[in-house]
């Protein structure tokens, strides 16, 4: 199930597996006009991200989401629908392995050949890490935490709608949802 998101998701990018790490190697994505920290994750990079937090230890997709967050001052935290998607496809490549459960969530280690994969672009790796920790040094906490909120929202309603079975009654609800959101962000 997760498979074919993720299939059509590289299909779309640019250069499959490590095509976006050169691109920031390369310098193509840095600092905007404003000077501000540009998107922090590209189609793929995520995946890398996962990969090189497992290698340190053992983890679980909470633990990987804290982190980011913990790594970026609140800049970036990956959704559920995200992280938990990137570990099924790492066990699919055989990447990461599940090494058991902690507090009812799945552990994953690397795998050898995950050790191997993350080693051939340790240097796209390391650029991405690098845009992460800054990100992490100019946050002042409060805008990146609602970036981070329009993020979730919006990754979540692409994910529900990209299933393609939401009826009338659904979209409804969503949009009755997103709605009172909005309304209780004017009142605050």
């Amino acid at each position: 199930m997760h498979r074919h998101f993720w299939d059509r998701h590289e299909h779309h990018s640019r250069h499959g597996w490590g095509g976006h790490i050169r691109d920031h190697i390369r310098g193509r994505h840095g600092r905007g006009p404003e000077g501000r920290i540009g998107r922090l994750l590209e189609h793929g990079d995520l995946r890398f991200v996962v990969l090189a937090l497992v290698s340190e230890k053992p983890r679980h997709g909470y633990d990987v989401m804290k982190e980011l967050e913990e790594r970026t001052g609140g800049a970036y935290r990956p959704s559920p629908g995200v992280i938990y998607p990137t570990f099924s496809l790492l066990e699919d490549e055989g990447f990461v392995a599940q090494v058991g459960v902690e507090g009812g969530r799945k552990a994953y280690e690397i795998t050898p050949a995950g050790r191997e994969a993350l080693e051939k672009n340790r240097a796209g790796v390391d650029a991405i890490f690098a845009r992460l920790d800054e990100a992490g040094t100019q946050s002042s906490g409060a805008r990146p935490k609602l970036q981070r909120a329009m993020q979730n929202l919006g990754t979540a309603l692409a994910l529900r709608m990209q299933r393609g079975d939401v009826t009338e009654a659904q979209v409804e609800a969503i949009a009755a949802a997103i709605d009172e959101a909005a309304a209780k962000v004017e009142r605050t």
